[in-house]
């Protein structure tokens, strides 16, 4: 009889909703009962929700990517649980039992949520392992206990159904991922990750607690990111203290098109945040602008500081992809800063990976660059002087 349960719930827990029609019958609706003191709490991140029942709780992500139409939902069962309630897997996208004890995430922004709850080690598998630089998970992959898992377009499924992991947290532009419609189907719940789509930096870096649910570390999530937050306010009020706002550019050419945040971007909040001058902070956009040269040459070649000039990472491979760089004072003065030069073991940018869920140490080297004299003792973690 045992055996016979631990089949059931094995199958139905493991299972992702094949259909989300809303025809299902009335007594396959999520039981009712009272949401307890427990429920997540989010201050800035708009989409995910958690809401916690008597046995179990139901993870909700509304916003996987931009313009997304449809939410999925998860239940998730606490593993003492298991025994005590019986759900409908038709009425969600897939169940879990937590806390869950090996995953596969697709995304370098996933890394260091893992590593700051402590549960590195449960990473079983990863496309593009190169990138990562986290030195506990490089160590893990030199120990061989991370497999190698081809691209995100293209997960090799064979290693992946061949490692198992409890669920894979995907990220995509639009849904239409065929290897994860593979991996969804041979039982593996896929959830797909909208960290990124978030539109302030506090609000991308609050998805830890999204990991801090599957996790069974909701508390711990949850101090972590209440640290974060008081770094960023603490180091966003110091900047306020300054005489001299300096004048700011970014991005740079690509082709024929300036690549430079809007003025609605995280990345502008970040700069208005360090009491930056960003000469286009007034401008709106869901992404990049895309300007010519004589424009930005126009508006910026006074500025003080350029910050992120694409991925260059000398002032020499600057001026040879575009001459016309010299022009702008920024440059004639070597106050050009990258993030690309800060690099892990395998050639992963630190950036890419930690910058998302560090927000306050990414505003602090801002600070530090515009305003060095607020943080004299203060180290850059990811931004360098070009030379």
């Amino acid at each position: 009889m045992k055996s016979a349960v631990c089949l059931f719930i094995a199958i139905a827990f493991l299972s992702c909703k094949s259909d989300k029609s809303s025809n299902a019958s009335e007594n396959s609706k999520i039981p009712s009962a009272t949401i307890n003191d427990e429920t997540l709490q989010l201050s800035y991140a708009k989409g995910f929700s958690v809401k916690t029942f008597e046995n179990f709780s139901v993870l909700n992500v509304s916003n996987p990517w931009p313009n997304a139409d449809e939410s999925y939902k998860y239940a998730l069962i606490p593993r003492e649980n298991a025994a005590k309630i019986t759900l409908n897997k038709e009425d969600f996208d897939g169940m879990l039992l937590t806390p869950i004890q090996s995953i596969v995430v697709t995304s370098t922004t996933h890394i260091p949520a893992l590593e700051l709850l402590g549960v590195e080690q449960s990473l079983v598998g990863f496309p593009g392992i190169n990138y990562i630089s986290s030195e506990k998970v490089r160590a893990r992959i030199d120990q061989g206990h991370v497999r190698e898992l081809g691209k995100n377009e293209g997960i090799n499924t064979e290693v992946l159904l061949e490692v198992r992991p409890d669920v894979v947290i995907a990220f995509g532009v639009d849904g239409s991922n065929k290897s994860m419609d593979v991996i969804a189907k041979a039982g593996i719940p896929v959830i797909y990750n909208g960290d990124w789509v978030e539109k302030s930096p506090l609000a991308k870096a609050e998805w830890i607690k999204f990991f801090g649910v599957l996790y069974n570390k909701q508390k711990k999530a949850d101090s972590i990111f209440n640290q974060i937050v008081t770094g960023y306010e603490e180091a966003k009020k110091l900047a306020t203290t300054v005489n001299h706002v300096p004048t700011i550019l970014a991005g740079a050419m690509y082709k024929d098109v300036w690549y430079l945040p809007s003025g609605t971007s995280p990345e502008a909040q970040f700069l208005n945040d360090a009491n930056l001058n960003y000469l286009w902070r007034d401008t709106e956009g869901k992404g990049s602008l895309e300007l010519s040269f004589e424009s930005v040459f126009q508006k910026a070649k006074n500025a003080e500081l350029w910050l992120s000039p694409s991925y260059y990472t000398s002032l020499e491979a600057m001026l040879k992809a575009n001459t016309h760089y010299d022009q702008f004072e920024a440059y004639k003065n070597k106050s050009v800063y990258s993030f690309a030069s800060t690099v892990g073991a395998t050639g992963g940018v630190t950036y890419y990976e930690l910058g998302m869920a560090r927000p306050d140490l990414v505003l602090k080297d801002m600070i530090k660059i515009g305003h060095p004299e607020l943080l004299e003792d203060y180290e850059l973690n990811f931004f360098r002087k070009m030379k």
